[in-house]
């Protein structure tokens, strides 16, 4: 059995179930995103698969903002089933460094595999998908779904963004709408446009109906 085979069957249960957005499901379209950029832009494929199906094998929204714990995890899994030491160093760094850190911090992505399985994971979290994962994760958080009082706020820091308890409208602003400028590659900035696009006529759409009321006094 090949190692990509041995690692979705080690791992998929963990996954299946999921309320997050973080599901199987999830897992597989960064999956497949990642093999179809990869056809376009280059990079080693075993390195870029793996990193995609374990790249929230222990994601900080869920493990308690612990932002090394994912890429540990996923090396330990590798070495259970022998893969050798410079895959597990390359899909580690991949893990360490994927996930998004807050508006005003500082990321860092230096191998086009890593990249590649970013810009994948972005873009499953933009579009319409994005948009239904982004009020799966938020009621799961218990979080309202608009405060109108309660503004966005750039983060500076990842602790402030990961401790910020905001309402799910903020996280368009406060991440979803600032992913399309930080896509890394060609085949993943064309991608990202028209699920951006979507988002924006979302919104649009959201805050028309929210604001209805006030709409109709004005007229």
């Amino acid at each position: 059995m090949k190692i990509v085979e041995q690692v979705i069957e080690k791992i998929k249960s963990q996954f299946e179930g999921d309320a997050t957005g973080h599901d199987w499901h999830h897992i597989m379209r960064v999956y497949n995103l990642s093999r179809y950029i990869q056809e376009v832009e280059g990079g080693d494929l075993k390195i870029i698969e793996l990193a995609a199906l374990l790249h929230d094998i222990s994601d900080h929204k869920l493990n308690g903002g612990k932002l090394d714990e994912g890429g540990k995890v996923a090396a330990k899994i590798l070495e259970e089933l022998g893969e050798d030491e410079d895959t597990i160093s390359q899909v580690k760094y991949i893990i360490d460094n994927v996930s998004y850190k807050g508006a005003n911090t500082k990321a860092e992505m230096k191998t086009l595999e890593g990249r590649i399985v970013q810009d994948a994971d972005r873009l499953d979290a933009i579009g319409a998908i994005g948009i239904a994962r982004t009020f799966a994760y938020g009621g799961n958080r218990n979080r309202p779904i608009y405060e109108p009082e309660h503004k966005a706020k750039m983060h500076e820091s990842f602790e402030d963004y990961f401790n910020s308890k905001s309402h799910t409208i903020n996280h368009f602003y406060e991440k979803l709408l600032l992913l399309k400028d930080r896509l890394n590659t060609p085949t993943g900035i064309k991608l990202g446009e028209e699920r951006h696009q979507l988002m924006e006529n979302y919104l649009d759409a959201f805050f028309k109906e929210w604001n209805f009321n006030v709409l109709q006094e004005k007229e």
